[in-house]
């Protein structure tokens, strides 16, 4: 399943989205909240504008416990070290030092998939529901 933007030049469906199961969107602010409506986990690979956008949205929106929290997984330590100082903000005031841990580095789709179940065994709760 994918939510794809219609942009202009260069966003197109991912390929390995089935495409009968590919929504496409035309605002950012619709795709985004269909998207983290539906979303069990956030993995954000290195990326630009559009991926800080929605990695910033859902932390921020855990946050503030605006919506339940989810496991957020940035992939590539050294990308996310680099863009994203998160300690640099603890120094700051901008964040609670407690909200280093809303998220996780991982490097591989094994460390990130055992990542996600660990953090839903954590939590109690089940992954996948009956129905979803």
């Amino acid at each position: 399943m994918g939510l794809n933007i219609t942009l202009p030049h260069e966003q197109f469906p991912n390929p390995y989205v089935t495409p009968d199961l590919c929504f496409q969107f035309h605002y950012f602010s619709l795709r985004k909240m269909h998207f983290i409506m539906r979303a069990r986990a956030l993995v954000a690979f290195p990326g630009g504008y559009g991926t800080f956008d929605e990695l910033f949205e859902t932390l921020a929106l855990i946050q503030t416990r605006k919506i339940k929290p989810i496991p957020v997984v940035l992939v590539g330590k050294t990308f996310w070290r680099k863009a994203f100082d998160v300690n640099f903000m603890v120094e700051e005031g901008v964040i609670d030092a407690e909200d280093r841990d809303l998220f996780w580095y991982a490097e591989t789709a094994d460390d990130i998939w055992q990542g996600i179940l660990d953090w839903y065994a954590l939590k109690g709760e089940a992954l996948i529901h009956n129905g979803d």
